[in-house]
Parts: C-alpha cells; structure tokens; sequence
C-alpha cells in the first residue's frame, strides 16, 4: 500500500541557514582579537590544538560546532586535511576516536548532554579501557538546571564510572580556549579519552580571546598515517583488560592528577586570606563570583574577598590541592551542581583521611538537586558567611541580603497588584504551519471516534503532541525508541497501539532498536513517520535521508526502501495537511489487526525550513520584478459562532481571539494573525470536525501582471458598487 507523494528528503532545498560569518572567524591567525559566541570560540580552539577528525551529533547547545565546521569545509577543513562529519547517532561519533587508539591523531566529537554519553556508552566504555595515543575529546552540552529540555542527570558519574577525566572549565573565554587545548594534551600524557562539558549558559556567553594559528596536524587527509599498526594489548579481551583496568589507576589517573598541579589547570584565588573557603566547580564559578558580588563580597570583575578553590577539572580531583586549600582553614562551602553530592563527599573523605580540622559544608546550606543560579548559590553563601566570615563581612552580607530581599517583596507587591491572576501557562507547541500538528489533530479526533488508545512518543518536536491542545501520548522513552516501548503495551492492554517518530528518530535508532525489534518480534501496531527532512528540533539538520549529507553531497537513502528491506509491507503515505485523508489512513492501518507492523509515512518538509527557504525565493524574484503571490487564511467575522473548537483542534499559533464586532455574539471570535503560512490546516481540521465554514483563504499579489490588476481594477469596481448600493 503506497501513496504518490514523493519523499520530503528528495525536495531540492536552497537558501538554507549560511555561517559564513562564523567560518571567517575561524580563519583568524596569531595575534589577532577573536569576539564571538563560546561555543564558536571552543571550535576556533580545536582548529588550534591540530585536531585532524571531528565529528558529533547536533543537539542543543552543541548544533553550533557541527553546523560551522561542515559550512568550513571547503575552506578552512578540507586544505587543513582535516576529516569531518556529522554522525548518523552519538554512538557512531564516540565511534570515530578509534582513530587515536594506535596513532597520533587528535580528533573531538561532541553531543548533547547525558542522554548522548549513554547512547555512546558502549563506545567510550571501550575507548577508556584501551587507551588513546592521539588526544581524544568529547565536548558535551550539559543540558541541565531549568533551562533543560532532558532528565536531570549530569554526566559526572559516568566519568566516574569509566575513569574518564571531567573538564567543567570556568567560563572565561581565555581560560576555555586554554582548556580545550589542554585536554588534548592532557589526554596524550594520559592515554585518556577527556570529557569536556558546557552548559547551555556558557556556549551562548559571548567574549574576546587573542586567536593563533589553525595548525596543520602531523597526519591528516592530505598525509596520511604511513601504515596500520597492530596491537593486540589494545584489544579489550581478557587478560588485556584487566591489565587496562589496573593500569587507569596505576597509571593513567596519576597522570592527569601530575598534569593538572604541573599547569596549574585548577585555580586559587586568595582573597582576604581567611580561615574559611569555598570550593566550587569552574562551571558555577561564574553564579558564585555574582552572588559574591551582590552580598559585598566581591567587585563587578569576579575578584573575591572570599578564598575560592576553582575547580576546572572535577574528576579526578587532587587531594594535594585540596588538602593545601583546607589546611589553614576551619570551614568550606563546596558548591556543587546537581546531585549526588559526588565532590563534596570526596573532599570530606580526603579530610578525613588525612585529619584535616575543617568542617565540610555543601548540600546542608544548598539545595540537593537543580540549576545553581544566582540566587539559589546567594542563599547558600549568605547562610555560610553568616557563620564563618569575619564580622565586617558578615554584617555586610546581612544587610545585603535584607535589601535583597525587601526589592524583591516589593516587586511582587508590584506585580500582584499588576496582574492579580497569575498568568496562563505557556507549554512548548508546534511552530505555524508544521506538517506535523495535522497528524495529532487527527489523531486527536480519532480517539473522540473509536476510544482511548495507548500512544508511545518519541524525542523530538512530535512530543508536543503530548500537551495542549492535542494530549496524545502515553509514554515517551528515548530517542527512536517509541515503537519498542509500545511491545508489551498492546498485549497486556489489549487496544490497538500507535507509535509516533520523527525522521532523525528513525535513524538515530528507531530503524535497529524500533523497526527489526518490530518486525522480527512480529508486533501487531501501527507506527507513523514524520518524515518532515531533518532533525528539525535541534534546527533543521540533515538527516540520512534528507537528500544530501551536511557538506550538500547527494545521497540516496530513503525511509521506506530500509523498511521495505526488512520486509515490511504496509507502508502508506499520506498529506498530513490533508486532514480527512490522514484520517482515513489511520482507520485502515488500525483495522488491519494481525497484519504485524503497519507503517504510515507523513511527508511534508519542515515549516521553519521551508518558510526560510521561500523568503529567499521570494526576496530575489521580487528584485527581480517578478509577480509574487502570497495567501493567507482569515475568519469570517459574521460566519464564526465563537464556538472555537478550532483552537481546541489545532493549537496553532497564529489563531488568536479579538472581540465579536457583533453585539449579540457575547463570545470572542477566532481570528488568524499576520504570522499565519497558508498550510490550510485550520480550515481542514473545521471541515474534518463538521464545524463551522467561516474560514476562507486570501490570496495578495505583489507586481501583477496586466491582466490581473485589470482583473483587480474591475472586482475593486463591482464591490464598492455593491457596497453603494
């Protein structure tokens, strides 16, 4: 069962997102000032380091390293010999620094957060057993605190766990170019793959730095590695692998702890001298420095009164630093992100340990779990100072606090009276005009036909079917991971069950972990592909089958020929825009029991990347002198009854309320904002829901031919006469 639609991914695509901006400053050389964005700064640093490989996975707030470096190709990568790719999954990035077990090859990859780490997890945990030769690097987005869109874990422990060194570098743009430089040395004398994290906060800093210049690694594309080299030691087989186990902790980690004293990588920062201290990771030293600053204790530059241990590198720690830190002290507030409490439980092992007289606080004053703002760490710190600070310090912290306190009941006060009703909540939706809020309309009416059915979601935008207006979804476990999740739903629940993936879902891992899984367990569901041509919740990034690979290569990759391949059979595709026929294709796949997986394919690119791309189209026709036509959907005032099932249905941004210019319409009506892209989805989902026709199209015309601003002239003519009359 096949519809004629053709696959979004072979659409040709022009007028897409440009970094050309960025790629000059990468081509920056000794001497000169870099200002820019941190994340493009950590890119510009790699270039520095001599890296010869980099590959990743897009995904907030790393998309930017990825996005740059595979515009920088032509440019700056491909005459450098430098290898570079997107990779289909993080797995397959960790994958790449194979490269630098047996050479000298220095390569990064990068991912988004936690989640990322643990789809690599097999990879990384072979790396650290095996050890690396080249430096290798893994830049992780740590995506946590309230700005997070994922679970709040922190990739801490997984350091821990694999005996991996843990760079959480302070942020200041020097000291994080410096850093990431380092960990490429710090890697070599260690034979140590090397996690370097950023917050989202962080990447998105802007700042200066004196750049150098891009470095031509030893070997590369342009020189290759003269011959292959065999090891078998390297292999992680029994016995070599215990022998690597015992070597991280007889070897390896001493290293990195003499790497970290000998450059000086954490830092001291004296203060007044005190017998009290904070020791604090170099990520929140930022928060800290702040929080400082607004109780008195430091100026607007981060220089503190307070004695601060920096921590830029968490794991390992190095009892010598701290043991010479609170040696001379009677307390510390370790200020750690997150929770466990893994540092501050270290550090009050190691005086124990070593019969250190300094009381440990940390969680006691701060809260276990969460983002460590600004005001949260200032509450911590003014109930530590209040202790341990000398009188003068204390009093001023007192009072700081007290004012701080009394602005900010003030303006409460300020704003209950403002707005006496808190405000509505604002759950993330649908962009305009995205091909995939049509498919949950759908869906949602589906379930008002025929009953509550057991939905699975998966990571990406199709998650926010799950909120309102929609409320589909049941359940949402991983990335590619929905049509697994539903295996033992169906059975045990005995209703029919839907899974919901995205694109970049199904290649990430719904095609190995979902669709096999699927298909050699015989699951008797159904599954709908989004097919909208790239991962578009980390920004539009191509997938396998987008048409073309991240440096515009062509390729040939469908989504339905790899599920063909499995052999699979009942494939339909359908128009999501097309309200009743989406509707239809889930009736039929639904009462198609016993026939294993049904698999329905909704192709319609991306609005954000269409709408982009049309602009463009649109601004050189225009140039041009061209007849451009633009529509735009609209609510008949005097046919809208107010009922705005509309809204309840489709949840589209561009439907907002204005008052009824009739005065027996107590009810505000619905009404289409400028933002609006003519999908049509509005009028469909009316029409699909037996509701009222008050929508119409609208089309304008900029430079008409003659014929139609005759045409024009003469409908114009007619209307004000009907009006007259």
């Amino acid at each position: 069962m096949d519809g004629g639609s053709a696959p979004v991914g072979l659409i040709q695509r022009s007028g897409e997102r440009s970094f050309a901006e960025e790629v000059k400053k990468l081509q920056l050389g000794a001497g000169e000032e870099f200002h820019g964005e941190a994340i493009l700064a950590v890119t510009k640093a790699l270039l520095q380091a001599g890296v010869a490989y980099v590959g990743g996975y897009p995904g907030a707030p790393m998309s930017h390293l990825i996005d740059v470096l595979a515009d920088a190709s032509e440019e700056i990568l491909e005459p450098l010999g430098i290898q570079f790719e997107q990779s289909a999954s993080e797995a397959g990035a960790a994958a790449l620094l194979s490269a630098s077990i047996h050479y000298p090859l220095r390569g990064a990859v990068t991912w988004k957060s936690v989640v990322g780490t643990n789809v690599a997890s097999d990879a990384i945990a072979n790396l650290a057993s095996t050890g690396v030769t080249g430096g290798a690097l893994m830049i992780i987005g740590e995506d946590y605190g309230e700005g997070s869109s994922i679970m709040q874990e922190r990739t801490h422990s997984f350091a821990m766990k694999s005996s991996l060194p843990l760079i959480d570098p302070r942020y200041e743009m020097t000291k994080l170019v410096a850093m990431t430089e380092q960990a490429f040395e710090m890697s070599e004398v260690s034979n140590l793959p090397v996690f370097l994290t950023l917050r989202i906060r962080a990447c998105h800093m802007t700042g200066s730095f004196i750049a150098k210049d891009n470095k031509t690694p030893q070997y590369n594309l342009n020189n290759p590695v003269p011959e292959p080299r065999y090891d078998v030691s390297k292999i992680v087989l029994p016995p070599a692998s215990y022998e690597h186990e015992a070597d991280k902790f007889a070897k390896r980690l001493p290293a990195v702890r003499r790497f970290i004293r000998e450059h000086g990588i954490n830092e001291v920062f004296a203060g007044d001298g005190g017998r009290y201290g904070i020791i604090t990771q170099g990520g929140t030293h930022g928060m800290v420095a702040r929080a400082l600053r607004q109780l008195g204790a430091a100026d607007g530059f981060g220089n503190s009164d307070v004695p601060m241990l920096v921590l830029n590198v968490i794991h390992p720690l190095v009892p010598e630093e701290i043991q010479e830190f609170m040696a001379d002290k009677d307390s510390v507030l370790v200020i750690e992100e997150g929770s466990p409490n893994l540092i501050e439980s270290q550090i009050a092992q190691i005086a124990h340990a070593n019969r250190i007289d300094c009381l440990v606080h940390g969680k006691d004053l701060l809260p276990m779990a969460g983002e460590y703002v600004t005001d949260v760490v200032r509450g911590g710190l003014a109930a530590y100072l209040a202790d341990a600070a000398p009188g003068q310090m204390r009093a001023a912290a007192a009072a700081n606090v007290k004012s701080i306190d009394n602005a900010r009941d003030q303006a409460r006060a300020c704003l209950a009276d403002a707005m006496p009703e808190p405000l509505p909540p604002r759950p993330p939706s649908f962009c305009t005009g995205c091909p995939e809020r049509p498919v949950f309309a759908a869906l949602k009416l589906l379930v008002r036909e025929r009953g509550p059915m057991h939905v699975s979601m998966d990571i990406g935008c199709n998650l926010f079917g799950a909120l309102a207006p929609f409320h589909v979804g049941n359940t949402v476990l991983g990335y590619g991971l929905s049509l697994a999740s539903g295996g033992a739903v169906g059975p045990v629940l005995g209703q029919p069950t839907i899974a919901v993936m995205g694109d970049g879902g199904y290649w990430h891992n719904g095609l190995t972990t979902g669709a096999i899984n699927a298909q050699w367990n015989r699951y008797d569901t159904v599954l709908i592909i989004l097919d909208n041509g790239y991962a578009s919740a980390t920004g539009q990034h191509r997938v396998p089958s987008s048409g073309v690979t991240p440096k515009g290569v062509q390729s040939g990759i469908s989504i339905e020929s790899s599920l063909r391949g499995l052999g699979v059979t009942w494939i339909e595709r359908v128009d999501s825009y097309d309200l009743p026929e989406t509707i239809a294709a889930l009736r039929k796949a639904l009462d198609a029991r016993g026939q294993g997986l049904r698999v329905i394919l909704s192709n319609n690119e991306c609005m954000l990347a269409q709408q982009r791309r049309k602009r463009s189209q649109k601004a050189e026709a225009l140039k041009a002198g061209a007849t451009v036509a633009e529509e735009k959907f609209g609510v008949d005032a005097e046919v809208c009854t107010g009922d705005h099932s509309c809204m309840r249905l489709s949840g589209c941004p561009s439907l907002s309320l204005r008052p009824s210019p009739d005065p027996l319409k107590e009810t505000p009506i619905a009404h289409v904002e400028d933002t609006c892209v003519a999908c049509g989805h509005c009028g469909e989902v009316t029409h699909a829901a037996r509701l009222c026709p008050s929508f119409y199209r609208a089309e304008g015309m900029v430079n008409p031919g003659p014929l139609r601003a005759f045409a024009s002239c003469i409908n114009r003519g007619l209307l004000a006469m009907l009006g007259a009359s």
